[in-house]
């Protein structure tokens, strides 16, 4: 085999399943259609499950260093009291959850900067990225996978995974359906100078003409500028965006002219909500938008995708250095395709009551009433900020922990201290022993970390197996059988580790 794994594409979501690929233990080559890193910034904003996520492998503090310096040394993710309310279809008033361990409820930074990042720390795992490499076809059989580029060049692996995008090539290659339902609404946007940051519409606008999304990002003096307009789709999502046809459409939306100059991005879309018939076909597995697309609503898809890609890599990586088995692989799909699904819904839901149409006015009034209920409230912001995932363990009477996202603590090893985040920087299974007193014999191998410590946040379990994307696996309480307990945990480790 040429590698272990290709990636096809080089965006947020490809680079950092590399980088959990490589993390894990395999050889990742990534192949980018693109000579230069893209300049898009569709994406603003990383929020939600996915900010814990980057903690746990020691990569929240390089975003948060580049959104202080986007900001004149201001970040807004430092201090929860300046973050604004979450909103729904622009209707705000939701308290999203708060992170354990004092960490941020979001950070700002566009995709752009995303990918940088992401880049960074997959060039020091040693991953490969060959860019002018245009995926043209991908062949499998039981063996293996092919890869072919439109310059004529072969590249062989074990595994390809396609996150290059909605129109993917491995998707298309694999000959992997997609469907859900077409574009109603077309979208114009694009990065700027504002002529007055102060006085544009900053946030979500909804007029009687469309929508506007402005993000004024004076530290770095360029804005980001979005148009909607309920119009029908985009005539010709190809056809370059100008400057004066942004600027037109704001001005047409609010009813008055925002200056602006020196367009960069620009960028054209609908609101299609597609969805993969399978993530996984042999040895073909999507992530991101090759696997979904949906109107970016909520800053839920470029977070979304890297979600995906943190449950993929460590599960691959296992499977082709020989310490998983295809089981375990077959739940990424089983774990983030359903994940998908509800996000196609609620962003088809935003949209429909972003259409500036009159009879839509009344709904929306309804619907802010409704954010003001706590129940309501918590629901919407659980499904944005995907704090209401939990996956299946496959058990039939599981721990109340088990498949939710791990509880942030202190620990004490012995003479020193540590936050529970630091346990997962290398990517690897942890069991953490919360009892002194128990003698069943588990080893730290090459598949496992074993820590023993203690933690008043965990008070009553005595061990918490956590999978390495931050998730439970298995947890006991004191007072369990100790013939429970090892029939368990042996169960537990065989499904995570393979032995």
């Amino acid at each position: 085999m040429g590698t272990d794994v290709v990636v096809v594409g080089a965006g947020p979501v490809g680079l950092m399943t590399a980088a959990e690929l490589a993390l894990g233990g395999a050889q990742v080559t990534v192949l980018e259609r693109g000579t230069e890193p893209a300049g898009d910034s569709r994406a603003q904003v990383l929020h939600g499950r996915t900010i814990p996520t980057l903690d746990r492998r020691g990569l929240l503090d390089r975003f948060t260093a580049a959104e202080r310096e986007m900001n004149g040394g201001a970040g807004r993710s430092q201090d929860r009291r300046a973050l604004p309310k979450g909103h729904f279809a622009g209707i705000t008033g939701l308290d999203f959850p708060v992170p354990g361990g004092g960490l941020p409820g979001a950070v700002f930074v566009p995709q752009a900067v995303t990918a940088r990042i992401l880049g960074e720390r997959a060039a020091e795992l040693g991953v490969e990225v060959r860019r002018g490499a245009e995926v043209v076809g991908v062949e499998q059989d039981t063996e293996g996978v092919v890869v072919r580029t439109a310059d004529g060049s072969r590249v062989s692996a074990a595994f390809v995974v396609g996150c290059d995008g909605a129109r993917s090539a491995v998707r298309r290659g694999a000959g992997i359906g997609f469907f859900g339902t077409d574009a109603i609404a077309s979208t114009t946007a694009g990065e700027v100078f504002l002529g007055d940051p102060a006085n544009a519409p900053a946030g979500w606008h909804r007029t009687a003409r469309g929508c506007t999304v402005i993000a004024v990002h004076p530290g770095q003096g360029r804005s980001r500028v979005v148009a909607i307009e309920f119009t029908g789709p985009p005539a010709d999502r190809t056809a370059p965006v100008t400057l004066d046809e942004l600027a037109r459409t704001v001005a047409r939306i609010h009813g008055r002219d925002i200056p602006m100059a020196g367009l960069e991005a620009g960028a054209r879309y609908g609101d299609a909500a597609l969805l993969a018939d399978v993530y996984r076909a042999g040895r073909v597995l999507l992530a991101g938008d090759a696997a979904h697309i949906h109107y970016p609503v909520g800053g839920q898809g470029l977070n979304i995708g890297l979600q995906d890609a943190v449950n993929l890599g460590w599960k691959l990586a296992a499977h082709v250095t020989g310490r998983a088995s295809d089981a375990l692989l077959d739940t990424f799909e089983s774990e983030r395709r359903p994940v998908a699904d509800a996000v196609l819904n609620h962003t088809r839901a935003q949209l429909a009551l972003l259409d500036p149409a009159p009879r839509v006015d009344a709904l929306r009034a309804m619907f802010s009433d409704l954010i003001g209920f706590g129940e309501v409230n918590r629901y919407l912001a659980e499904k944005i900020s995907a704090a209401d995932i939990r996956y299946d363990t496959g058990t039939a009477d599981p721990h109340p922990l088990a498949g939710g996202w791990a509880p942030e603590a202190v620990l004490t090893l012995g003479d020193k201290r540590c936050r529970l985040a630091e346990l997962l920087h290398g990517g690897r299974p942890v069991l953490l022993r919360l009892d002194e007193g128990d003698t069943a014999t588990v080893s730290a191998s090459a598949r496992l970390d074993v820590v023993r410590a203690t933690s008043p946040q965990l008070a009553g379990l005595t061990q918490l197996l956590i999978r390495p994307d931050g998730y439970v696996a298995w947890a006991a309480d004191a007072g369990l059988p100790a013939e429970r307990v090892r029939s368990e945990l042996h169960a537990a480790l065989a499904r995570l580790t393979g032995a």
